[in-house]
This record gives C-alpha cells, sequence and structure tokens, in this order.
C-alpha cells in the first residue's frame, strides 16, 4: 500500500520569528552522554541523527542551572558555567545542521534529587518533604531566590551563545520553579509567597538577555496531592502567568518524578482529551506531550488545538520517527513499547531495548556478541540463511539479512511469532510488547521474507543452510513445591490464566526473590482475571525489587486498593488441598496461606536444539538460548548475527 504525506503534521509553524518545518517536536530528554558537567563528543552525533529524522524542532533535556541541582556522577550538563560553552555549541550546531530549532531546556532541581546521593542539601520554597525524598529541604531566603533568578539568566545566556535557537523553562513535574506555582509547597509569607512571581522574573530576566528568541515553559498537570497542580489548577493559573509573563510557548505535560515516564500501563497520551481545554486557556502556542506513540492520536491533538505534539522515547526507538510519520509511513517506525529500561538507567549512557543502534559512547551499535557454535567452511556470498526461531532476536536477525539483500527463512514450531515476548505482551497492562513482535512480523513481511510457523525444522532441512543462526529462546523451569494444591509455572498460569482464575480465585505467587516481571504479570493478570484475592510470596526483602523507579511507583500505583498482598522474606515449603505451608527465611517460623492455585516463577533456562554444524555451514546462537536476558539482549544479538553472517559470506 503506497504512504501518503500527512499535510497536517507537516504544515510549518512561526515560533519567536523561526519556521519550525512541521508540527513535531523532540521533546526534552537526555542520553548523559556528558563528562563532567559538559556534553561528550558522542552526545552531538546523537542530537544530528536524531535531528536529521525530521523533527520541526528539538528540545535538551538534563540541563542544570545551579550547582545544587548536580549529581556526583556530573552527568547533566552543567550550564551556568561559560567554560563549557564549546561543548554545548556542538550539542546546538548538530541540531541546526539536521535542519531543527535547537531550543535548551533549563531546570533546577529543587527539593527533588533524582534519588542520587548529592554534594548539597536540596531546596525548596519551604520544608515541604518531597513523597519520594526522606527529609524536608532547605527553605531559600528572599535572597536566595533572587540567586536562583540570577542562574537561570546566566544559563539561558550562555545556552544562546553557545548557538541554542531558544529557552525552555522547566516548571513542571515537580521541580523548583513547579514548586513555587504550587499551593502545596509554596507556603511562603514573602514576595514570592504569588505563586508566579518567581517565574515571572525568570522570564522577564531572560528576556533581556535573548530578545525576542523563543522562550517556552513546560508545566505538568500533576497529582492534586503531591502538587495542587491539577488540570483545574493549571488552567487557571497559566492565563495569569502568561498575562504577567508573555511566553512564546506552554509545553504541557503530565506527571512527577516516577510518574512522567509513563510505563506500558498507559495505551493512550494522558492529555489527549483534555487538549481543547488547555487550548481554550492559555493565549500562547500550545505544545501538548507525553505518551504520544501513533500519527492518529498525534493528528487528533492538532485538530483539537493543539499547535505542536511533543514525544520523548519515540524518537530514540526510531530516530526517524518524524520523516516516517510525515510521509505516512507509520508502519514502518520501529515502536517505542513505554517499557521505561534502557533509557531511564543511565548505565552508562541512556539506551534503548527495542533500537541496538543506539549505542554507548564509543561503540556504534550496543555491544552484543553471537554465539559461534561451529564453523565449518564457508561458501560464497548469496548464500541462503535459516533463523530458528521467531522471537525479538530472531526477528530482528531476519530483518537486517533481509535488508542486504541475503535470501533468509524463518522458522518457528508455534503458531504465532514472539516466542516467550508475545506471552510478556499478553499479561495486563504489558501490551507494548506486542508492538515490537507485530512490527518486527510485518516488516519481514513486507520484505517478502519468508516465516514458516507451527511447524520446526528438521536437521535435514536445516544442513541444506550454508548459514544457520539459533534464536530458539529459554523455558522456564518448574519449581518442586511437594503437595496438592494446582502449581503452575508463571508461563504456564499467564497462557491459561483467564480459563483458570474463575474456579480458582485465591492465587498465590512465588516469586524468585529478584522482583521482575515475571512474579509481577502473575499477580497483575490474576487481578485482571477477577481474582478475589492475590497474594504474593517472596525470599527477597521487597516487592518488585528488580523494577525500575518508575515502573515500581507506577505498578504501586495500580495496585493501590486492590485485594493483593506480599510476604517477604518468606518461601513456600509445601502445599495441601487447602493452601500453602509457609516459612520465614530469617528465623524460620511456620505459617500457612489458604489459597486456591500456585503459581512458581522459576529459573528461565536456555532451549537450544541439538544441532551439529556440517560441511560448509556456520551455526550461530543469539538471545536467550545463548543466556536467559532481556529484550534489549535479543535485539542486539540478533543484529549482530546479521552482520556476522553478511560479513562471513562476503
Amino acid at each position: 500500500m503506497a504512504a501518503h504525506a500527512d499535510r497536517t503534521l507537516a504544515a510549518p509553524f512561526t515560533l519567536g520569528g523561526l519556521t519550525l518545518r512541521n508540527r513535531l517536536v523532540a521533546t526534552a530528554h537526555a542520553t548523559a552522554a556528558v563528562d563532567d558537567g559538559a556534553p561528550a563528543e558522542t552526545d552531538a552525533a546523537y542530537w544530528r541523527r536524531l535531528a536529521r529524522g525530521g523533527p520541526g524542532m528539538v528540545i535538551t533535556g538534563g540541563t542544570a542551572v545551579a550547582p545544587e541541582s548536580t549529581l556526583p556522577q556530573r552527568y547533566l550538563t552543567e550550564a551556568w558555567r561559560p567554560e563549557i560553552k564549546d561543548a554545548v555549541r556542538r550539542r546546538a550546531d548538530a541540531i541546526a545542521e539536521g535542519g531543527a530549532v535547537a531550543i535548551a531546556q533549563l531546570v533546577h532541581l529543587g527539593r527533588e534529587t533524582l534519588g542520587a546521593g548529592t554534594y548539597y542539601p536540596p531546596v525548596s520554597a519551604a520544608a515541604v518533604r518531597s513523597p519520594r525524598e526522606a527529609t524536608a529541604p532547605h527553605p531559600l531566603s528572599t535572597e536566595e531566590v533572587r540567586r536562583v533568578v540570577d542562574a537561570f539568566r546566566v544559563s539561558a545566556a550562555n545556552s544562546v551563545d553557545a548557538g541554542f535557537h531558544g529557552i525552555e523553562l522547566h516548571a513542571g513535574h515537580g521541580y523548583l520553579l513547579a514548586q513555587f506555582l504550587s499551593r502545596a509547597t509554596n507556603t511562603r509569607d514573602d514576595v514570592y509567597g504569588d505563586r508566579i512571581a518567581l517565574l515571572t522574573e525568570v522570564i522577564d530576566a531572560i528576556r533581556a538577555e535573548i530578545g525576542q528568541l523563543p522562550l517556552g515553559v513546560r508545566v505538568s498537570v500533576e497529582p492534586d496531592e503531591d502538587s495542587g497542580l491539577d488540570l483545574d489548577g493549571l488552567t487557571e493559573l497559566l492565563p495569569h502567568l502568561y498575562r504577567a509573563a508573555p511566553f512564546s510557548y506552554v509545553n504541557v505535560t503530565t506527571g512527577v518524578r516516577n510518574t512522567y515516564v509513563p510505563g506500558m500501563a498507559t495505551t493512550r497520551p494522558p492529555l489527549l482529551s483534555a487538549v481543547s481545554r488547555l487550548r481554550a486557556a492559555v493565549e500562547a502556542p500550545l505544545l501538548v506531550s507525553q505518551g504520544f506513540r501513533s500519527v492518529p492520536d498525534i493528528r487528533r491533538a492538532l485538530e483539537e488545538g493543539a499547535d505542536l505534539v511533543g514525544m520523548a522515547r519515540p524518537f530514540m526507538a526510531d530516530p526517524d520517527f518524524a520523516r516516517k510519520a510525515l510521509a505516512g509511513d507509520e508502519r514502518s517506525i520501529r515502536p517505542c513499547t513505554g517499557c521505561n529500561e534502557g533509557c531511564r538507567t543511565f548505565e552508562p549512557t541512556g539506551s534503548c531495548s527495542v533500537n541496538p543502534a543506539l549505542a554507548p559512547p564509543g561503540a556504534t551499535a550496543r555491544p552484543a556478541v553471537p554465539l559461534l557454535l561451529g564453523r565449518h567452511g564457508v561458501r560464497g556470498g548469496g548464500d541462503p540463511v535459516a533463523v530458528v526461531g521467531a522471537g525479538p532476536a530472531g526477528m530482528e536477525c531476519a530483518l537486517t539479512l533481509a535488508g542486504t539483500g541475503a535470501r533468509v527463512t524463518v522458522f518457528d514450531g508455534a503458531p504465532e511469532p514472539g516466542g516467550q515476548t508475545r506471552l510478556a505482551g499478553r499479561a495486563a497492562h504489558r501490551s507494548g510488547w506486542l508492538k515490537l513482535i507485530d512490527f518486527q512480523h510485518a516488516q519481514l513481511a513486507d520484505l517478502g521474507v519468508k516465516v514458516n510457523l507451527g511447524t520446526a525444522p528438521t536437521p535435514a532441512e536445516l544442513a541444506a543452510y550454508p548459514h544457520v543462526v539459533l534464536a530458539t529462546g529459554a523455558q522456564e523451569a518448574p519449581v518442586p513445591v511437594p503437595g496438592e494444591l494446582p502449581t503452575l509455572t508463571t508461563t504456564d498460569f499467564l497462557d491459561r490464566c483467564a480459563a483458570l482464575v474463575p474456579s480458582a480465585p485465591r492465587i498465590a505467587v512465588l516469586d524468585d526473590g529478584f522482583g521482575w516481571w515475571q512474579g509481577i504479570s502473575a499477580v497483575e493478570s490474576a487481578l485482571a482475571a477477577g481474582a478475589r484475592e492475590v497474594t504474593l510470596v517472596t525470599p527477597g526483602a521487597g516487592f518488585a525489587a528488580g523494577l525500575s523507579a518508575e515502573n515500581r511507583t507506577q505498578l504501586m500505583l495500580r495496585l493501590t486498593g486492590a485485594p493483593v498482598r506480599v510476604l517477604a522474606l518468606t518461601t513456600v515449603t509445601a502445599t495441601t488441598a487447602e493452601g500453602l505451608r509457609l516459612r520465614n527465611v530469617l528465623d524460620g517460623r511456620e505459617s500457612s496461606l489458604a489459597a486456591d492455585l500456585l503459581t512458581t516463577v522459576g529459573e528461565r533456562l536456555p532451549r537450544r536444539p541439538d544441532f551439529t554444524s556440517s560441511d560448509g555451514q556456520t551455526v550461530h546462537a543469539i538471545g536467550d538460548c545463548v543466556v536467559p536476558r532481556r529484550v534489549a539482549h535479543a535485539v542486539a544479538e540478533g543484529r549482530a548475527a546479521a552482520e556476522a553472517v553478511a560479513g562471513a559470506a562476503r
């Protein structure tokens, strides 16, 4: 089917005297490719690649305005320092070279430490403790607030001097400017007790430095009990702020730390239904962001009154997102799954589970080495390749090979592609993984790659291929729990959950102590199927300990009020017809628990066929059939195996 250009998204837009080539914005994010507070050489390469992908405007994040907002690792850009201008200029020039308007977002974290140890005390409008911090912040004096104003002014001037086309002030997500805007945190009785006073002064001070260049303000609809800036409060506040200190645009998002990067459970843009209301509340150009991943949602936001629509993680998953969306080729966009794994770890820099081309410093791709099982001579170029396994690893390998013109055939004994990832994507609130599987499968079809499902290849069939890549995944081992109660692995439970729970409404989940998604998905899927009571038993010290801070926080919000309890530092020793026998792993005390069914998180073991390479044949293994790990490893090894095979053929 031919793709057609989307004129709604492609319309130019004028902002502060500058023309944006379209309505798509890469909103603030950062890769942490920063050395001692200065952007590294590889940082510019990331932004150049993103800008060449077609967004009209690129906003860079992670840019602090004062020492008290830095972290010991120094991976936030320290904008107040004039000596780093050359490094910042590389970033701004890279964006401009890619054809996008370059905006630097400036932030003061205030009472939020991002969960990191800091050298300086957290500060805020008042000594009101953040729900995410153990102690209350130091309340800024009137003179200290004025120094904050100057810190923003200096940082903005430095950024524009370094080549940025404009500035965005981060007054959302519960950071310092938002703390002054909020009734919940601003309890002052001086001039800055007027909630818009600080932001007004900051805007005026920066205007005096940068003239009429774009100066935007990012705000967020946040939980009322946290900030007092719900949608009602925000739509009431914005007109007052705009009249007091006109800004070039307003960027509206949602959430606070640990919720503003929504996980897979958020399947639609949170602000999509509020766009028309936001449009009516403010005269400035309106940029709406967060959770936008599909062209229909973007188009609807523009039709409802947004002038611009912003995204961050979709550009990390596919830097050509804008170009493909504008061309009407949404089918070829590599999808962001919302997994919040690589993009939120910064180890050592930000990455993306589905995009193996997003590499750490010094690498051209995410490091990955397929396991070479056998090589007995190599035939000439153009050799056909058999990929055994249609999960993320196998399909990524086949996609990469097909892109080089190689003849590829994919085999999988299952009736559907995806392997264990498809099962994981069917769990409650985890459907993001299905986007990746469906994308890979559709791309293989578009490239004419034959995918044989439902029949595993025989050794004789594979012997005909000079190159074989094994991507056969892993399988979950049963946990030996003696007794009478029905007991299933989480693999079997998730596959049959909807049918099992109605007749077994009291579900127990025995975790392995690592707190990863297998046990969590069993809990949430049991609840979604109507379980009356779900108990997670774990020998570990806590609940969901293996998840990222964002994923764990959002999980806890979903489970609030649900019939779930957690028994930590506990294991199951046996079952009876009525339930479980439990033992505390520290003091050895025994207890019992009524339950109708037990599902256990077992070790995932490689599932590799007994296959030996023959003369003139190379065999590689990739993904979980080497060592069970995560989707990021599977995708990266799939691409690396394809490159190894293509290199051998050459």
